[in-house]
């Protein structure tokens, strides 16, 4: 009888060991020649071991599996000894996408040779639809948001990765539009490159094409050497183009021939340089509202807006408010020096009360300063900025109380149906909702954060 390590070295038992794993298997040699491919990679990706076995990595899947995040695509990677994770949309044999989660780690010989790669790959396309279809989802890629609106975002983000198309993300000052564009780079194929953000509104005019594009020796007073723009540190990679609007008009020109030709050249220079950049550009600003006013280019705006992703402002998905102070609580407790406080529900309604001019940010840090005024402690409204609770008015005696100040009825207890018609007498207005049900404010959105299946019915009101 054989022993398991000879079981193991026996090429057909090996193969049946990877067809009964659930996740997919992938081995190919350093001239990327696929020598293995389990039964599970077969259903992931639509393909037969017949058809890949023996071929080229990049031949079989017309182009590389792992797309710009390839580690083959120029020569022999050096891996250091270390398994490479990264998560990859990639387009599978019948044209639709999926989600994965791929692992790429050396096979070494027992002299320390490389020989290969071994990459492993988990299908999370459906447990990710899934979650979006029934909303829960609180964060992704880094972005917190429960509502619907922000689950939507997170769908445009997963669809748009795979494809190289201009991205522009519209939203008010610190509803987190840099954030969005690292979370579309970090899950795209140019996510293996650098992400290049650069603030056109904060450049001077003067040197502003030179920030981009770069400059040659000698191009103009002080250029003593010859530098590289942000789209040559970009290659490969993600050029986030921040407050694009602010951008001068004879730069526009100068934008919009790069996304024409993909080439450039840099300041005082008469060589063309191409670079392969993903672009993403956001403003504050309504582009075709600078457009009209002769600030924006016309056939600039439509080269950049093909996908346009718009990030309401926290004013209009308040349910978010209680997730996000959650979720920053949490980062201040990783650097406190103390625990971290429960935030009062008296505070939390002055919280939902507010209008949210800074957004996400604006919020973020009320709670860094109302962690550090509490000490510790439970956060009152005494412990938040003035400018927050100047138009708020707090009943005396009720900053300490941990319960909702305003519930009437000790015993109310909601439910969907009552939830549903309080919602439908106050025409969908949640604060009226709360006073119709007895009921704090704090609550309500409780309720309703925790009942997803409540959204589309408030839509339709």
């Amino acid at each position: 009888m054989k022993t398991l390590a000879q079981s193991l070295m026996d090429p057909g038992q090996l193969m049946h060991i990877l067809d009964n794993m659930h996740i997919g298997i992938i081995i190919h040699t350093p001239e990327r020649i696929i020598l293995a491919f389990n039964k599970e990679a077969e259903r992931i990706t639509g393909y037969t071991k017949e058809e890949v076995i023996g071929n080229d990595c990049h031949t079989v899947f017309n182009s590389p599996f792992c797309g710009n995040k390839c580690s083959f695509c120029e020569g022999i990677p050096v891996f250091h000894g270390k398994t490479k994770e990264y998560p990859l949309t990639i387009i599978v044999k019948d044209g639709s996408t999926r989600k994965i989660e791929m692992a790429v780690s050396p096979i070494n010989s027992p002299k320390g040779n490389f020989q290969g790669v071994l990459a492993s790959f988990r299908d999370l396309t459906e447990s990710f639809d899934l979650a979006l279809k029934v909303e829960k989802i609180s964060s992704f890629a880094g972005i917190i948001g429960k509502d619907k609106a922000m689950q939507d975002i997170f769908k445009q983000i997963q669809d748009v990765a795979l494809y190289n198309y201009p991205v522009h993300v519209w939203g008010e000052t610190g509803t987190g539009k840099e954030r969005v564009a690292c979370a579309i780079h970090d899950i795209s194929s140019f996510g293996n490159g650098a992400f290049v953000p650069i603030n056109c509104g904060a450049i001077p005019e003067g040197i502003v094409e030179s920030e981009l594009f770069g400059h040659v020796k000698g191009a103009f007073s002080g250029a003593v050497k010859e530098r590289k723009g942000r789209f040559e540190l970009a290659h490969k990679g993600t050029l986030f183009l921040d407050e694009v609007a602010e951008l001068p008009l004879k730069t526009q020109v100068k934008l919009l021939r790069f996304l024409e030709e993909g080439s450039f050249e840099k300041v005082g220079g008469e060589k063309k340089v191409s670079v392969d950049v993903r672009i993403i550009s956001a403003t504050n600003k309504n582009l075709k509202q600078e457009v009209e006013k002769g600030n924006f280019r016309n056939d600039l705006y439509y080269r950049l807006n093909v996908i346009p992703i718009l990030i309401p402002p926290l004013r209009k998905r308040k349910g978010d408010i209680p997730v996000l102070i959650n979720h920053f609580l949490k980062e201040a407790e990783i650097d406190a020096p103390h625990s971290i406080p429960e935030i009062s529900d008296a505070v939390l309604n002055i919280l939902l009360d507010y209008h949210w001019p800074g957004n996400v940010r604006e919020l973020k840090n009320i709670i860094q300063f109302a962690v550090v005024r509490s000490r510790g402690k439970t956060i009152l409204p005494s412990h938040l900025p003035l400018e927050v609770t100047r138009d708020t008015h707090v009943l005396p005696g009720l900053e300490n109380k941990k319960t909702d100040p305003v519930i009437l009825p000790q015993k109310t207890k909601l439910n969907i149906e009552s939830v549903k018609a309080a919602l439908k007498k106050t025409g969908g207005n949640k604060s009226k909702a709360a006073r119709v049900l007895c009921v704090g404010r704090a609550t309500l959105y409780r309720f309703l954060a925790n009942h997803r299946e409540l959204d589309n019915f408030i839509a339709s009101i």
